[in-house]
């Protein structure tokens, strides 16, 4: 049981962790609010957070059934998208979305990864 445990440990990311780009995140949220971008398309952008900051999750299809406000996730296989500048964290069909058991922490509501705008810059070598 205890190697279980480490083994779900291993890869696991804390919110301020997350850099752009990232893929196979493993990490536990909490959700703060959630608002419905297109109902037809079924599409949602999530306020989630967890002890170290928060950042904008985009929720799509099956996946906006499951967030609720308050409501703690297990995101494995996640990944961190690119939209205009700023960094989303997403989960595709290769990762899973779970519903946890409550958070014991307090989201830290100051440090908001999303507002962070990333420029990209070529390099000629």
């Amino acid at each position: 049981m205890a190697e279980q445990k480490q083994k779900q440990q291993v890869g696991s990311k804390k919110v301020n962790e997350l850099r752009p780009l990232d893929n196979g995140i493993n990490i536990t949220v909490k959700v703060i609010s959630k608002k419905t971008i297109a109902q037809r398309n079924r599409l949602a952008e999530c306020l989630v957070g967890d002890d170290t900051g928060i950042i904008i999750f985009t929720a799509r299809n099956d996946q906006v059934d499951l967030i609720r406000e308050d409501s703690t996730l297990v995101l494995t296989k996640a990944k961190v998208d690119m939209f205009k500048g700023s960094m989303r964290l997403a989960v595709d069909r290769f990762g899973r979305i779970e519903v946890g058991t409550p958070a014991s922490f307090s989201v830290e509501k100051d440090i908001n990864m999303s507002l962070i705008e990333f420029e990209r810059v070529d390099v000629v070598v």
